[in-house]
């Protein structure tokens, strides 16, 4: 980690009006997230965790308080510099993958591409370059009809990546995978984190995902409640290889 704050929230409030009703969901946040961190969010429902997160990914705008996105004052921004940033620094990974299923694998990785006005060459070199990264050289042609959950996500992850972004922002990558392939999911971001120096911001609510990561920070009411660093990091390559003995070892 180089030292320089990737993130640097300052006394963060958002708040909703539902017709006479205010929601308080965040109450004052400060959050300090460093270049090259992989850094877990957890939180019960409510707590929080999902507005933090579209606040740092750019798609929403705080009621009070200064956010810092690589050393740039982002708070006060419209939503086309909004959509700008979010196009040229951020990756996003969603529970639900998000593909299209019409269009083909390489079709969707190149969608951020398509919104920069990338040429159509390095468009597909990007995209195929991508794939290839995530272990899914050979599905460019295919469907995500076609793919496992797993391979779906790795379709996103590479679409999350394609724009070579500072940072990525996964809400709950691993929520409606089984357990095996969960932990490969987790493999391919703690390689973008660890080979590629990509900041890594996950909201998650199992806590043995979160222990793939650097550090945790815990949401309760609106509140950070908890910041502390993970001692024992957990190697996800490490716990699939032991998977795979186990699984050889009971045939």
């Amino acid at each position: 980690m180089s030292g320089k704050a990737a993130i640097l929230m300052e006394d963060i409030k958002k708040t909703y009006d539902m017709g006479e009703t205010q929601i308080f969901a965040l109450k004052g946040v400060s959050l300090n997230i460093q270049e090259g961190e992989m850094v877990a969010i957890m939180g019960s429902s409510g707590s929080g965790k999902s507005t933090l997160l579209n606040l740092i990914g750019c798609l929403d705008r705080p009621t009070g308080g200064t956010y810092y996105l690589d050393g740039e004052n982002v708070s006060d921004l419209d939503k086309d510099q909004l959509a700008a940033i979010r196009n040229k620094r951020l990756g996003f990974v969603f529970q639900g993958f998000n593909l299209l299923g019409r269009v083909s694998v390489l079709a969707n990785v190149q969608l951020p591409l398509v919104y920069a006005g990338t040429g159509k060459k390095e468009m597909e070199d990007r995209a195929k370059e991508a794939l290839a990264w995530v272990g899914l050289a050979s599905y460019t042609r295919h469907y995500p009809s076609q793919m496992s959950g797993g391979q779906q996500q790795r379709v996103a992850i590479a679409r999350a990546l394609v724009n070579n972004p500072s940072l990525i922002l996964a809400d709950e990558p691993t929520g409606a995978l089984d357990s095996k392939t969960s932990i490969e999911i987790i493999s391919v971001i703690q390689r973008l984190n660890i080979e590629k120096g990509i900041t890594v911001v996950m909201v998650t609510h199992e806590k043995d995902i979160a222990l793939y990561c650097r550090r945790l920070i815990n949401l309760k009411d609106g509140r950070i409640i908890g910041d502390e660093p993970v001692l024992n990091r957990r190697d996800a390559a490490r716990d699939l290889s032991l998977l795979a003995e186990e699984r050889g070892a009971a045939s």
